[in-house]
């Protein structure tokens, strides 16, 4: 036996008696698992890799490879399966996008990759976005120092592609298959300019032949993690070769701004052994399960006398976020629950089941489905967890329950109006916002100035007790939800900050 073999074969060895982790794995650590009925989203952990990727991440962990050499086989493969010319993995959707991005603005050159992003002196370095795509995971251009333009007509964008154009970025959804800004006719304008154009379809199912890059887009970008079922931390980056092999060089292991977005070999593996059983799947017969779980939940619930239970076996069958889905509605006055705490007594009760609320703001409907209700959607279920998931959706549905009534708005206390300077306090540092509040009996309204952005503001005065709610859209890249909750005591408020995805924090407000 050779000395390379023998070796191999040890390591097969010692990862064969390598013991098996712990079933209660998350339990050992305080943390509940979850049965995923909401879908592919990061929070909740994506999608369960298939066995085979698992598998072959864990051979792949067994030998060391050149990195290089490794990504340049794996992009040819990559080419052959999906059509296109060529394939990268990356660290994720958004590291693809960035990588795209640095792509796009430097190319291969060295000189200016250790640059990044300071742009200065760079040839391109301006992004345009159409108004309509721009989105929270935008972040991941601008994270390469581009300036974004935005534009919301054909032609503002013939008169905004110059010299510097690096790029076009495109999200992937209905609004971009047709119309004068669809990504074919965006794809039309940049052609003649040779402005590539990159769409991020990140929680779409991989379309052979690529239809985006059918549209005309010059590089596609997706998650790996979501319905390819690869490994959670690796994305894919499809399109013209020399732009992709570019993209390679702004990636880890190469040093950098993009040092920090490294994909392991195993990471690489896994993904490309996603995309060979993607191609292989039975893409009909996994939808029929998917279709058969919601069935069988909708059976047992429906049984409920003032439960409506709705299949919607097509509802889910576009490209993005694939998968049928159950909405289940009551009239939360007859049943005592409202879809918000059915969510709530999933999520807290055991085993933890995730989905999604469908409470109706308008009350009870023509169709007599009621103003209550939640979604369930099956693609990222197990097996056997559609039985879980309906008995437990019905032993909550069919328990008791009493609404508990709205409790009225007690007089104020004080009167709020005037300027407010807030001190918030973060896990790590601290922030001096400003409040200005209007009062006018139990309502508040105002500004919210932030330490760069200022944006209405708005919530009630009960006795003593403040809430208050400012929000960003995404109109421009960014979102930002603050709720404040705080006890008026004299010329001050103080208490609890909800900042959504950015967790919590305390604040104290002083009039001035």
């Amino acid at each position: 036996m050779r000395p390379a073999a023998a070796a191999a074969q040890t390591r097969g060895a010692a990862a064969a008696v390598a013991p098996a982790p712990a079933a209660n794995v998350y339990e050992s650590l305080g943390v509940r698992p979850l049965i995923n009925c909401r879908g592919t989203l990061t929070i909740i952990g994506g999608s369960i890799e298939l066995p085979e990727v698992r598998a072959a991440k864990s051979a792949a962990n067994q030998q060391h490879a050149q990195i290089d050499e490794l990504m340049a086989a794996i992009g040819k493969r990559l080419a052959e399966l999906t059509g296109a010319e060529w394939g990268m993995v990356s660290a994720g959707c958004a590291a693809a996008m960035s990588h795209a991005t640095a792509a796009c603005v430097a190319g291969g050159n060295p000189d200016l990759h250790v640059r990044i992003p300071n742009l200065e002196g760079f040839a391109k370095d301006e992004v345009i976005i159409p108004t309509h795509s721009r989105n929270v995971y935008d972040a991941a251009i601008r994270a390469v120092g581009v300036k974004i333009v935005e534009v919301e007509t054909p032609e503002a964008l013939q008169l905004a592609i110059g010299p510097r154009t690096a790029m076009i970025y495109i999200f992937a959804g209905p609004r971009n298959d047709t119309g004068p800004m669809s990504t074919a006719a965006i794809a039309a304008l940049a052609k003649p300019h040779n402005v590539p154009v990159l769409v991020d379809a990140a929680a779409e199912i991989l379309t052979i032949p690529n239809i985006h890059l059918q549209r005309g887009a010059t590089l596609v970008a997706y998650s790996g993690g979501k319905y390819i079922r690869g490994p959670q931390s690796a994305g894919l980056l499809l399109g013209r070769k020399d732009l992709v092999q570019a993209a390679w060089v702004h990636s880890a292991p190469h040093h950098g701004y993009a040092r920090a977005m490294k994909i392991g070999r195993e990471e690489m593996i896994g993904m490309l052994v996603a995309v060979e059983r993607w191609v292989a799947r039975d893409h009909a017969g996994e939808w029929k399960q998917w279709v058969a779980r919601c069935e069988h939940i909708a059976d047992r619930v429906a049984k409920i006398p003032g439960v409506t239970a709705v299949v919607e076996r097509e509802a889910g069958a576009s490209l993005s976020n694939r998968s049928p889905r159950l909405v289940l509605r009551w009239d939360s006055q007859k049943l005592g629950i409202t879809g918000a705490s059915v969510v709530q007594m999933l999520d807290a009760g055991e085993p933890r089941i995730a989905v999604s609320g469908a409470d109706r703001r308008s009350g009870q409907t023509q169709d007599g489905s009621g103003d209550a209700g939640i979604s369930i959607v099956s693609a990222m279920m197990t097996a056997g967890d559609e039985k879980i998931v309906a008995e437990r959706v019905h032993q909550v549905l069919s328990s008791k329950h009493v609404l508990k009534p709205v409790e009225p708005l007690a007089s104020p206390s004080t009167n709020v109006s005037g300027r407010w300077d807030v001190d918030i306090r973060y896990a790590a540092g601290t922030a001096t916002h400003m409040l200005h509040l209007q009062q006018e009996g139990n309502r508040l309204d105002g500004i919210h100035r932030g330490d760069f952005l200022t944006r209405d503001i708005s919530g009630t005065i009960s006795g003593d007790r403040v809430t208050l709610a400012s929000i960003v859209t995404e109109r421009h890249g960014d979102a930002l939800t603050y709720r404040f909750t705080g006890t008026v005591n004299g010329s001050s408020i103080s208490g609890s900050l909800d900042l959504g995805e950015y967790l919590a924090a305390t604040w104290t407000a002083r009039k001035v």
